[in-house]
């Protein structure tokens, strides 16, 4: 059944966890910087009061609502609005490297273009389970509890909520910084880490603010992101076609178990990006209840794929005619002197657009695990983290490595997780009570045995560790991956084994009523 119709009792005006996060009684401002927070039974094992009501997102102040119920007064908007609020982030600088290091792995055009088209189509995954946030109203980390149970869902969040979107955080601000720091350069600034970390710093904080504003900011903002970036980087795609090699070749074409291993690492190196977007419940959780699962999820995984597809391509094609071993210089070299800048420009930009989304849902994430931090501290939390990872990436790691080994290990804990998360959804029909999900509640629906569900740990487990054997990474393969010449099918193989186990363990447990 769905949610009920129920309105959250208020709290006190003087309660001191309705004030913002730096407990500011300002008139206008003090309710934009609050944040709702789990009530006093949210870190326990008992009920916990709903948070008081708060005004509609709107995109002049910062975001009232963390994860509590989003009542149907303060919901609007279409699904395809969706549309540009995926595609904002997925106009990406990080595309091109991507796409480049297909065919430096050694395949050919066709072969990388091949697995851009296939590898993007994961974003479906992405799609599916944003249709969980109209019918739950609250965050994709709070409907995971009826995945791992109460207790159970907040280790699962620190891994997927906490660590790994702290090291996406410092993924993408690393190819900003990139730029940026290459843009100081031009501008005279000296080649020092000093410089460095300020570009680092000031990208951060510029992405934080939007991850502060929230919601309403994200929604009205992105449309005319999208245009521009797009924009952008259409003529940043005019200028690489005009480099691009179309007969290109390699030197040594790769064939057998080497052709199978490539295909199979471009694959994963691709899916890795909608693999990490679990979070996607959270930019429709404000939608009307009764919105069409379908448009949202096509929305949503369409504003994506778009995107990815087309400059994941463009970084493909760069790599035919260029040094893509070093995207900054080899994309910049072939711009006009004047247009660099605004390249520079738009790759910040897009960092931001894609971090704020990020750090949005961590900050969400933080306050589901019952973390006493009000949604701006908790978001701030996650930004100094994802910061302090991006300073080592930057002036300790070599970038491209960094992007190859993240995107390619971090997919052994995100696939199973997108796997069991599309499953529940699909067995409970996308039926889930976001007041049930919010009481954390002893012996209610989302407690199962002793607040975990079992059958979401055992497939998860089952998941990465079938992606665990079969992954391969500059500093990790797998033994089956070993065993057949380094061919990676962590993703298929990971993904299938936690469905297949979340549904016959549910079923052999009972904890989901089928309908």
């Amino acid at each position: 059944m769905r949610p009920t119709d129920s309105t959250p009792a208020p709290r006190p005006a003087d309660d001191p966890r309705s004030a913002g996060s730096a407990g500011s009684a300002r008139a206008g401002s003090a309710r934009a910087g609050s944040a709702s927070r789990p009530g006093p039974g949210s870190g326990s094992d008992g009920a916990a009061p709903a948070p008081a009501p708060a005004p509609a997102p709107r995109a002049g102040g910062p975001e009232a609502r963390g994860i509590d119920l989003v009542p149907d007064e303060e919901r609007g908007g279409r699904p395809r609005d969706l549309f540009a609020v995926w595609a904002a982030p997925n106009v990406s600088y990080l595309s091109f490297v991507v796409g480049a290091a297909l065919v430096l792995m050694g395949l050919t055009l066709p072969q990388a273009l091949g697995v851009v088209l296939v590898g993007n189509l994961v974003w479906i995954c992405t799609g599916v389970v944003a249709a969980a946030g109209p019918v739950a109203g609250t965050s994709g980390s709070v409907v995971s509890r009826a995945l791992y149970g109460v207790r159970g869902n907040r280790a699962v969040v620190v891994v997927t909520g906490w660590l790994i979107a702290a090291a996406y955080l410092a993924l993408n601000w690393s190819a900003a910084s990139v730029a940026g720091i290459g843009l100081a350069a031009r501008l005279g600034l000296p080649a020092s880490p000093a410089v460095d970390a300020a570009v680092i710093c000031v990208i951060a904080a510029g992405t934080l603010l939007i991850a502060i504003f929230g919601y309403g900011l994200i929604v009205r903002l992105y449309t005319g992101l999208s245009v521009a970036l797009t924009a952008v980087f259409a003529v940043v795609t005019g200028y690489v076609l005009a480099a691009a090699d179309l007969s290109y070749a390699p030197a040594e074409p790769l064939r057998g178990a080497a052709l199978a291993a490539a295909l199979g690492a471009g694959f994963t190196l691709v899916a890795s990006a909608p693999l990490s977007y679990t979070n996607s419940p959270d930019l429709a959780r404000y939608l009307p209840r009764d919105s069409s699962p379908v448009a949202v999820a096509g929305w949503t995984a369409l504003g994506a794929y778009l995107p990815s597809v087309v400059f994941t391509a463009v970084g493909a094609l760069a790599a035919t005619g260029l040094d893509m071993t070093d995207p900054e210089a080899a994309l910049e070299g072939v711009l006009p002197g004047w247009f660099v800048p605004v390249f520079v420009v738009a790759v910040v930009v897009n960092t931001m657009t894609n971090n704020g989304m990020t750090a949005y849902s961590a900050g969400l994430s933080v306050q589901s695990v019952g973390v006493r931090l009000a949604r701006i501290p908790a978001v701030l939390v996650i930004g100094v983290l994802g910061t302090a990872m991006t300073l080592y990436a930057i002036l300790v790691f070599d970038f491209l490595t960094a992007v190859s080994t993240v995107l390619q290990l971090v997919v052994v804990v995100t696939g199973p997780v997108m796997a069991v998360a599309m499953t529940d959804l699909v067995l409970r029909r996308n039926r889930y009570s976001g007041p049930e999900l919010l009481a954390q509640r002893r012996g209610g629906p989302f407690w199962y045995r002793g607040g975990v569900h079992w059958a979401g740990f055992l497939a998860l487990a089952a998941g990465a560790l079938t992606a665990g054997l079969w992954v391969r990474t500059t500093f990790w393969t797998g033994p089956i991956a070993a065993a057949t010449g380094g061919v990676d099918l962590s993703v298929p193989a990971g993904m299938t084994v936690a469905a297949a186990v979340y549904w016959a363990a549910t079923g052999a447990l009972g904890t989901i009523p089928r309908l």
